[in-house]
């Protein structure tokens, strides 16, 4: 069956699928939408959206996912970061996964990750739900109709949630699997309805082929002024990435995966997936209107089942609730997914302990430093077992999850091209100031605007700057319509001697994170490290 278009390149037999019942290829939105209410995989909300539930697995499942450990990743590979399984027990997992599927009907689409024409990759994506194919449809780049005709795909996913892994067959941990095999240029995924598996298994196949090439894969959002000049956001859960790229005045590239190639700054998605849980039409309008409309795919959010109502608050299913859209959306998006070389590098950090300045600006070192680190801190009281004290969180180019090499070979490659484009970069601090979690209160966003338009325009790089004591860092010291006092941060402390032992406490974190990394980076960036201010002066 199919309303769409097979490749010309090959059907899945190729792939080694034998005795299926259907194959459904290239389906429409509207089709993929009728064959899941067909199936009872999802139901139709009030507006449009196409309801889901993931089950048990409402989020990835990180200590589920493995890379092959063959000739070709064994020095290629971040091992202390990335699980590594056996060429066997991975032809043995792909096997029984193309026995699990005889007799089933499939779902397959043919799509591209990344909108830079020279390094997209073209991928297959064969699911056993019509709403992952929905999912990948939305959330990858739509090929026209004349390039599906030709298109070859580089990579396969194979995603059959109701398959479950058999750890003494396979090496798994247990039922779940996601197993990548870069030889075979393969991705299976078994034991979990979670879509976005398979949107972070293009991200991984990207982060893994296009560093050789001098293209520096990046978890970040992008946007672009009017002026032409891209900015973008690193920055973990919680820092801000999404609401502070999301400007009304500047055009929104992508939210979350891009490419920096000798072209400028590219988006590696033709989609987004926000998290709704408590969205808000008053806060995030242009994000919450894509809840009410037809060809959203809506994970594990509360709808009432008689008048088909959601309800946003509700945290039944999961926290992690989540929309999948196309950008297009978006009203300020894009239509190409790429824009030239940034302008400035912007660094989100929630910085729970009140130590950091609301802004800094970094060197190229500076910025190899802060970025191999990837700091945020956990909020107390949030989350189980965290107590009463902020905890630190280190994930090493802020997304340690799905980085195959190592961290410093995504470190140099940035810092040689925020040299060669002379990019500007900035520390955000979007935590606390006055005082930890529990004595300060949280930075305020129209500061943290105001600071991000200074930086946006130019006139923030030629501000008056004081050194901190402690990071070295160029802190501003007066920026037009931002109380100055807040840009110092010990200045905000009511007691002046608890800011210094929490800023020591500080210091000492990130230099205890950074020592796995110290035999890896030169002189440079192992002089940005903090220290202490008395060490300092």
């Amino acid at each position: 069956m199919s309303d769409g278009r097979q490749s010309g390149a090959f059907g899945l037999e190729r792939h080694g699928f034998r005795n299926l019942k259907t194959v459904n290829w290239n389906l429409s939105a509207p089709a993929l939408y009728e064959e899941a209410v067909r199936r009872g995989e999802g139901h139709v909300a009030k507006n449009g959206p196409l309801v889901v539930l993931t089950g048990q697995h409402t989020g990835r499942s990180a200590s589920d996912k493995f890379v092959v450990r063959d000739a070709s990743t064994e020095k290629n590979v971040w091992w202390d970061n990335n699980k590594p399984m056996t060429p066997a027990h991975f032809d043995v997992l792909l096997a029984d996964m193309l026995a699990f599927a005889e007799g089933r009907e499939l779902f397959a689409k043919d799509l591209f990750g990344g909108a830079d024409l020279t390094y997209r990759l073209p991928v297959r994506v064969i699911t056993e739900y019509a709403w992952h194919s929905l999912f990948v449809h939305q959330l990858l780049i739509r090929p026209t109709a004349d390039q599906l005709k030709d298109l070859t795909p580089d990579f396969t996913i194979i995603d059959l949630p109701n398959f479950e892994a058999d750890p003494a067959k396979h090496g798994s941990l247990g039922k779940t699997i996601i197993a990548v095999n870069f030889a075979k240029k393969l991705v299976l995924i078994g034991g979990t309805s979670y879509a976005g598996e398979m949107k972070k298994s293009v991200f991984t196949i990207l982060n893994y082929l296009l560093p050789p090439k001098r293209v520096m894969p990046m978890h970040c959002s992008a946007n672009v002024g009017a002026d032409g000049k891209a900015a973008i956001f690193f920055g973990l859960s919680g820092t801000g990435k999404t609401t502070l790229s999301a400007d009304a005045s500047r055009t929104l590239i992508g939210d979350d995966e891009h490419g920096w190639s000798e072209h400028g700054v590219f988006n590696f998605e033709g989609g987004c997936y926000a998290k709704v849980i408590r969205l808000s039409r008053e806060a995030e309008p242009e994000i919450f209107s894509t809840t009410e409309r037809f060809g959203t795919v809506l994970e594990n959010v509360v709808m009432d089942p008689v008048t088909r109502e959601l309800d946003l608050n509700d945290a039944k299913y999961a926290e992690n609730t989540r929309a999948a859209y196309p950008i297009d959306y978006i009203p300020n998006a894009s239509d190409t997914g790429r824009a030239g070389h940034p302008k400035n590098i912007i660094m989100l950090t929630a910085d729970a302990f009140g130590v950091l300045p609301p802004i800094a600006k970094l060197t190229p070192s500076q910025a190899m430093y802060h970025f191999l680190s990837g700091f945020t801190a956990k909020v107390a009281g949030t989350e189980k077992g965290l107590g009463k004290e902020p905890q630190p969180t280190f994930s090493t180019c802020f997304g340690a999850p799905f980085m195959p090499r190592h961290p410093t070979e995504y470190g140099n490659l940035l810092r040689d091209l925020i040299a060669q484009h002379r990019a500007d970069c900035w520390l955000v601090n979007t935590g606390w100031t006055g005082g930890q979690f529990g004595v300060g209160s949280r930075m305020p966003i129209k500061a943290t605007r105001a600071l991000l338009a200074a930086a946006l325009d130019g006139s923030l790089a030629n501000a008056e700057m004081r050194i901190d004591p402690h990071f070295r860092f160029r802190v501003p010291v007066a920026v037009p319509g931002v109380d100055s006092k807040i840009l110092n941060p010990r200045d905000t402390w009511a007691d002046k001697a608890a800011y210094d032992a929490q800023a020591r406490k500080l210091v000492s974190m990130f230099r205890d994170n950074f020592r796995k990394f110290e035999a890896h980076v030169g002189r440079d960036v192992l002089e940005a490290a903090p220290q202490l201010a008395e060490a300092a002066e």
